[in-house]
């Protein structure tokens, strides 16, 4: 640029009358602004007086803009016609050109934006970077007030705060901003530093700083902080559904303005099938979304196939492993744009501004499970190469988590699977009780649990009531309950009281651990609760092994709990279980219950106890609708544990469906008791029975007189069989043998077995009953309600 001399022309008084464009541009005052002013009104300190005698040296003045300028002047004077002096003429070389050394070079072709302000936020220098992204020269900058030369937003008033914080503070700063800039396609991340600058007596005359943009960096910190979220906001719930609308709510609109995740079929189901098949591939959509209300990207509808043709970007990262990335101008980009356009409904077409997308595939474990997509439109940036790194992490979290909600799903349904292989599927008939059962899986993350209940019809009419819980969850819990229900039903087959066949199981379930890996003994421990109920005593004898007590309603009474001792967990051994017995009129109910009813974290188990109570008192129309009741009005919404509910409403057998007699201990009086038996038969219409019932009576009775001691007790039972009991004092239980040909005895037991339907024996507290039963020749007779 050409230099240009300054010079000013002063009148005999001082004045000015004449200013020169270098004038101007040396001080930044124009003519308007000072011809007519007195010169002295330009200086900022006097002249010193060797200067006004030499007329020439350095004067100091005072810019434009307020900072102090020295410069070198010399006068001549201006002579009139009579040779006196009428003016002076000012001129001053103009200041040399900026310094060309290395700093300065260094600051004009930095790749960072450098600048220098006036303590007045006003240019004073600008390197080549703030022009190009300016888009404006220096010259047009030097000078004017930064907010003159920019919009007026937040960014920009930030930026002028911090100016004048630096000049105010005297101390430098540093931040970071987000905008754009006239000549820059997008908006850039910007590191940003100013510091004081001072002149030598240590006044602060201005302000420079330096800009970095640091937008990549910005960018690569979004995206760490993307996948930092991710870890705790996808897999929330094990819900594959549930998880695969996380990662879309995760994404959109910050890293894509439309989502979609679309899954394998097998990976929705039960099934382990992790088969990829070759050329198209099918998909359903189980999750999407997008930057614009209602989803109009959306082509296919949530839980519908979508066909990803084998050249398509999906297909491909599914059979390649890799993220795929197709930009607009790329023929294979239009390609899929033309085909997704040409399926999706009208109204749902991709318009104008989609220009990238990114298909990432969804792997964990070696396992292929589906594929997401993300698609942008008025995110400015085309997806590159750090974005493909980043979604391959992204998706590998997200594939993860899809995976462990699969693996919980198909967990869950094995063990619920097998759960309700080994619960009842339907409670035999029989005349003691009248029941009705509730089970209840919990749908909490810990998994289904060890819930079982069971009824067992015993022998003379009873029944057993059992409800058990096998300690922890998932399908070894399920697998440990249906071994303890089978062993109950083994040794109830054995008719033990309950306490005694609580020792046996509390045995069982110690083998069990002792038999494991190495698991202690708590861990396969589990609670159980084992009663049994007489319709013709209507007594009620139980036992229970850490399990909470039922409750009993009485006829047109409330609920109440039954006084129990509960005896250690199964598992714990070495401590016994007592039994506790009480009658029970008829029409009494029988609330047996895990602790999943009552035990919750949140909840009080006082209270809750009230609440069942109550909910058990309640009039209800039957027993379907009291166990409805109870449920509803004791558990939370979404219960933390499994629950079992069983009900039952106690039967009696009266002097009408049952006979006895006492048996004297006389051989000669067997033939009464077969009499006796044939005549009460009779009275009940089962006439066609008494050839069977005879023989067994006569056995039985005979066999108690000759090997076992008194008291001797006969007694008929007509319920859905007809059962024949002989009980005697003694301890000593009769056995099957098959007699040789010249024996006189041995024959009768073996008679009774192949006559009757079933027999067996039970002991009792004095002594035993041997016991048979035969079908009834009509079938079962009706058992009506009490």
């Amino acid at each position: 640029m050409e230099r240009v001399a300054a010079a000013a022309v002063l009148d005999a008084l001082g004045r000015v009358t004449g200013w020169s464009e270098g004038a101007r541009t040396l001080t930044g005052r124009t003519a308007a602004q000072v011809v007519g002013r007195p010169a002295a009104d330009l200086l900022a300190e006097a002249v010193p007086a060797a200067v006004l005698a030499a007329r020439a040296g350095t004067v100091a003045l005072r810019h434009a803009d307020g900072h102090r300028t020295e410069i070198a002047l010399t006068a001549s004077a201006v002579l009139g016609a009579d040779g006196e002096t009428t003016g002076y003429v000012l001129t001053a070389d103009p200041p040399p050109p900026p310094a060309t050394g290395l700093a300065e070079q260094a600051f004009q072709q930095a790749s960072m934006s450098m600048s220098v302000f006036d303590v007045r936020q006003r240019y004073l220098r600008v390197n080549d970077a703030v022009c190009r992204a300016a888009g404006l020269p220096e010259e047009s900058l030097r000078g004017r007030y930064f907010l003159d030369t920019v919009e007026d937003l937040p960014h920009t008033r930030g930026f002028l705060n911090h100016l004048r914080q630096v000049v105010e503070t005297g101390r430098p700063t540093r931040y970071e901003s987000f905008t754009g800039a006239p000549a820059l396609s997008r908006e850039h991340a910007w590191s940003i530093e100013m510091w004081p600058l001072r002149d030598p007596g240590g006044e602060l005359t201005a302000v420079a700083l330096a800009a970095f943009d640091s937008t990549e960096q910005y960018l690569a910190r979004l995206r760490l902080a993307l996948l930092n979220e991710a870890a705790t906001s996808i897999g929330t719930t094990l819900d594959v559904v549930r998880t695969a609308e996380e990662v879309v709510e995760l994404i959109v609109p910050r890293y894509a303005d439309f989502a979609s995740v679309d899954l394998l079929d097998w990976v929705l189901s039960a099934e382990e099938l992790p088969g990829l098949p070759q050329g198209d591939i099918v998909l359903r959509r189980v999750a999407h979304g997008s930057a614009n209300e209602g989803t109009p990207e959306a082509a296919v509808p949530i839980g519908e196939t979508e066909v990803h043709l084998e050249w398509s970007p999906p297909a491909r990262a599914l059979r390649e492993g890799r993220a795929v990335v197709s930009q607009a101008g790329e023929r294979e980009f239009r390609r899929w744009v033309q085909e997704r356009n040409a399926r999706a409904p009208e109204g749902r077409r991709y318009r104008q501004g989609v220009h990238s997308m990114i298909a990432v595939p969804l792997r964990a474990r070696g396992v292929l499970l589906g594929v997401a997509v993300g698609v942008r439109m008025r995110h400015p940036d085309d997806y590159a190469s750090d974005d493909t790194v980043f979604a391959e992490e992204l998706g590998s979290r997200a594939a993860v988590c899809i995976d462990n909600a699969r693996r919980f799903a198909r967990e869950r349904s094995t063990a619920l699977a097998l759960q309700h292989s080994l619960l009842p599927s339907g409670l035999p008939g029989q005349a003691a009780v009248e029941v009705a059962h509730r089970y209840l899986p919990c749908g909490s993350v810990a998994g289904i649990g060890g819930d079982w209940f069971d009824v067992i019809p015993l022998s003379g009419s009873r029944v057993a009531l059992v409800v058990g819980d096998v300690v922890g969850h998932g399908i070894r819990s399920s697998a440990t309950m249906g071994r303890l229900r089978t062993a109950v039903r083994t040794l109830a087959d054995v008719d033990l009281p309950p306490d005694e066949l609580l020792t046996h199981l509390d045995d069982l379930v110690t083998h069990l651990a002792a038999d494991g890996s190495g698991e202690e003994v708590a861990e396969l421990g589990a609670t159980c609760l084992y009663a049994v109920y007489d319709p013709v005593s209507r007594r009620l004898a139980l036992a229970a092994a850490g399990h909470p007590a039922p409750a009993v309603v009485l006829p047109g009474g409330e609920a109440a709990l039954v006084p129990m001792t509960a005896g250690p967990p199964l598992g714990v051994g070495g401590l016994p279980f007592e039994a506790t017995e009480l009658d029970l009129p008829e029409g009494a109910v029988v609330a047996l219950y895990t602790d999943g009813l009552i035990e919750d974290r949140d909840r009080d188990v006082d209270r809750a106890t009230e609440e069942m109570c109550r909910a058990l008192s309640a009039p209800a129309d039957s027993l379907e609708d009291l166990g409805d009741n109870v449920l509803k009005a004791v558990l939370p919404e979404q219960p933390s544990d499994d629950v079992a509910l069983l009900l039952a409403r106690t039967r009696a057998l009266g002097g009408d469906r049952v006979a006895t007699w006492d048996v004297p201990p006389d051989p000669a009086e067997v033939a009464y008791f077969r009499q006796a038996a044939t005549e009460r038969l009779a009275d009940w219409g089962l006439d066609e029975a008494a050839f069977v019932t005879e023989l067994v009576v006569s056995e039985l009775v005979t066999n108690a007189i000759r090997y076992g001691e008194s008291p001797i007790q006969l007694r008929l039972i007509r319920d859905r069989a007809l059962i024949c009991e002989v009980s005697d004092g003694s301890s000593t239980s009769p056995h099957l043998r098959r007699a040789h040909a010249f024996d006189e005895g041995g024959r009768g037991l073996l008679l009774v077995a192949q006559l009757t339907q079933r027999w067996g024996s039970r002991q009792t507290g004095s002594g035993k009953t041997i016991w048979a039963e035969q079908p009834l020749p009509q079938g079962p007779l009706p058992v009506s309600d009490p």
